[in-house]
């Protein structure tokens, strides 16, 4: 009785086209909103916010840059590690060249480099298609993992090897960097998932979402319908990797605080993501998030929720109840759900549209 539109009129069509057309549905964005925007920063504890609340935003972005390529578009990608990857020594490469410029204008920077390399490696999306696809990106993956520790330049010609992140600041005040708190990144980090989370619906939601749909039922009858399969196929890689490239930036400035990108943006961290895909849901946008607070919250819960509880847990046991929890999910998901946990979602919703007669 809570969630019906009834007397809720559509007066035009970008209305009844909206993408939240419930008042419901409004009112519950909004509130999300304030409780991450105002109530988490202000109750929520240093560990909640750098290990729970952030590593959740980060995931949510990469996971969102893999569902449009893989999820709306049908085209299988394993190397969303390494064009995470481009996208942070991007960001440092531009930081030390230009360190007068806000960092903020080069993480969104950063996803334009990791678009055109994300673009050339879609190339062969056109003559080649699933399990060979996926080997092709596989191999992209390995490659910008060798460039990632063999091209010195990339990380300053440091003797470690890492990307060191440095100070920068928003109104004078630190958002990265050891100054910066958990408070001012999260904070900063949610701002910029938002407003890409936002950009990404409009995107999808329009013409060329639906040319991404098409291409994924069916790419011969996209063709013969004019719509042109290499434009968006390119497309489709250039704005999953733009996705990734900013991930992978805010991953490194706003998360890591630095380190080896060659250990953060590995043949590990491509998989991680893509299984928050297939969990979550693939082709939606709310199965991104789904996705990543379960699997971003599991190791958590493993290493420091059972150990609160009284139950003592090894490393090397927590990990591998993590790896056959994980396993476990996306055999049930394959099986029972195909469209993961966005798709539980819209049930449950649309059961409380029609209580109390649900079908």
């Amino acid at each position: 009785m809570f969630y019906r539109e009834s007397g809720q009129f559509k007066k035009t069509y970008a209305a009844d086209m909206a993408v939240f057309p419930i008042l419901q549905d409004r009112i519950g964005i909004a509130i999300i909103l304030f409780v991450a925007a105002v109530i988490i920063p202000l109750f929520g504890s240093t560990f909640f916010i750098s290990s729970v609340m952030i590593p959740f935003l980060v995931f949510s972005l990469a996971a969102m840059g893999l569902n449009i390529v893989t999820g709306y578009t049908g085209l299988i990608s394993l190397g969303t590690g390494a064009f995470m990857g481009v996208g942070a020594f991007a960001c440092y490469k531009l930081t030390t060249i230009f360190p007068n410029v806000n960092i903020i204008i080069w993480i969104l920077a950063s996803g334009f480099f990791s678009a055109a390399i994300g673009a050339l490696f879609g190339l062969p999306s056109l003559r080649i298609k699933g399990f060979y696809l996926a080997v092709a990106t596989l191999a992209a993956q390995f490659f910008l993992e060798w460039c990632f520790v063999r091209i010195p330049w990339l990380y300053n010609y440091s003797a470690s090897g890492a990307i060191q992140v440095p100070q920068r600041t928003l109104f004078d005040l630190p958002i990265t960097g050891a100054n910066a708190t958990p408070v001012t990144r999260y904070l900063v980090l949610l701002g910029i998932v938002v407003f890409l989370t936002w950009i990404a619906s409009n995107i999808l939601h329009g013409r060329i979402g639906r040319t991404f749909m098409a291409v994924r039922d069916m790419d011969i009858a996209a063709e013969l319908m004019g719509i042109r399969l290499l434009p968006a196929k390119l497309m489709a890689f250039a704005l999953s990797s733009f996705y990734c490239g900013v991930a992978g930036a805010v991953m490194m400035f706003l998360w890591y605080g630095g380190g080896e990108a060659a250990d953060a943006f590995n043949i590990r961290q491509s998989f991680n993501i893509l299984f928050m895909v297939i969990i979550g849901g693939l082709g939606s946008l709310i199965g991104c998030y789904f996705g990543a607070a379960l699997l971003s919250a599991v190791p958590l819960i493993l290493k420091f929720g059972f150990p609160a509880m009284g139950i003592a847990i090894g490393s090397q046991t927590a990990e591998h109840i993590n790896h056959l929890f994980v396993g476990s999910l996306i055999i049930f998901f394959l099986i029972v759900e195909p469209h993961g946990l966005a798709r539980l979602w819209q049930i449950m919703k649309q059961k409380l549209r029609t209580w109390p007669f649900p079908y």
